[in-house]
């Protein structure tokens, strides 16, 4: 491992915004640092006004930062231009800052491209969201061939249009239909005000035969727990987040750490 240098006027600053700021991405982020001697320190924030912290990562030079819910779309117009993974769905979870001029990427795509990819794209599915990160996975279902499935959102003036542009069904709320695979993109079962929520009910769950949560914190939702009683196959936001942090990484530094580095900085994120 490489000495990493200590913090001085050289020292390149990443950082996140959230409404609800969580630790992962910070220890994440810094452990990497850490284990390959870079000159970087990340740090998490909150924001009330987000024209005015986009401003700040301009003017301070900033070198990137994450977007998470709910300014994934609204941050766009404040931005320089987009990089094709954000155009391509309007949504932004990535600033990077070169020399003032920031470009909006979304390494969400990505990451869920990945994790269902060996998931049947014939297989029915109910999607429950419509926010910025529900672009991303429907995005990613659609180029991987999903067809047969509906989108559940109660914001119809989100909810049909996201479907419409995905091909796929849409509707204000569950019902009793399920579907084999199950798909929640809303913050319920999030750490917080819906940390005992759960996204699709008992019935739903036991009925159907692959659960995916992109809520990342706790790994492990009530959602994802029911799942697991009922020995159905899960995939996890936590996966998510790895994934879709590692190639922000990437962005911000520009070098990619090795497997065994990935999987000791999700380690000692988690931890």
């Amino acid at each position: 491992m490489t000495s990493k240098p200590p913090i001085g006027r050289d020292t390149r600053l990443c950082m996140s915004l959230a409404t609800r700021p969580g630790n992962f991405g910070s220890r994440f982020h810094n452990r990497l640092y850490e284990l390959m001697g870079l000159d970087y320190v990340y740090k998490a924030f909150t924001t009330t006004d987000l024209p005015g912290a986009i401003g700040g990562i301009r003017a301070l030079g900033v070198r990137g930062c994450a977007i998470s819910m709910p300014f994934k779309e609204d941050v766009i117009a404040l931005l320089d231009g987009l990089a094709r993974s954000a155009a391509a769905i309007d949504s932004v979870n990535t600033i990077v800052n070169d020399d003032g001029v920031l470009t909006g990427h979304n390494t969400d795509y990505a990451a869920v491209a990945a994790l269902i990819a060996e998931v049947d794209p014939a297989t029915r599915f109910v999607l429950r969201g419509s926010g910025g990160m529900a672009k991303a996975v429907a995005a990613a279902m659609r180029d991987a061939g999903f067809s047969d499935g509906v989108i559940v959102a109660r914001n119809e003036a989100k909810g049909r249009p996201l479907a419409d542009l995905y091909g796929f069904g849409w509707r204000s709320e569950l019902g009793d239909e399920g579907a084999p695979l199950l798909v929640n993109v809303t913050p319920l079962g999030m750490a917080g005000g819906d940390a005992d929520a759960m996204a699709f009910p008992g019935a739903m769950v036991a009925a159907c035969e692959v659960a995916f949560d992109v809520v990342a914190i706790p790994a492990a939702t009530p959602f994802l727990n029911a799942a697991e009683a009922a020995g159905k196959r899960r995939i996890t936001g936590a996966a998510v987040a790895t994934l879709q942090a590692l190639e922000q990484f990437v962005l911000y530094t520009g070098v990619r750490p090795s497997d065994a580095q990935v999987a000791e900085a999700e380690t000692f994120a988690r931890g």
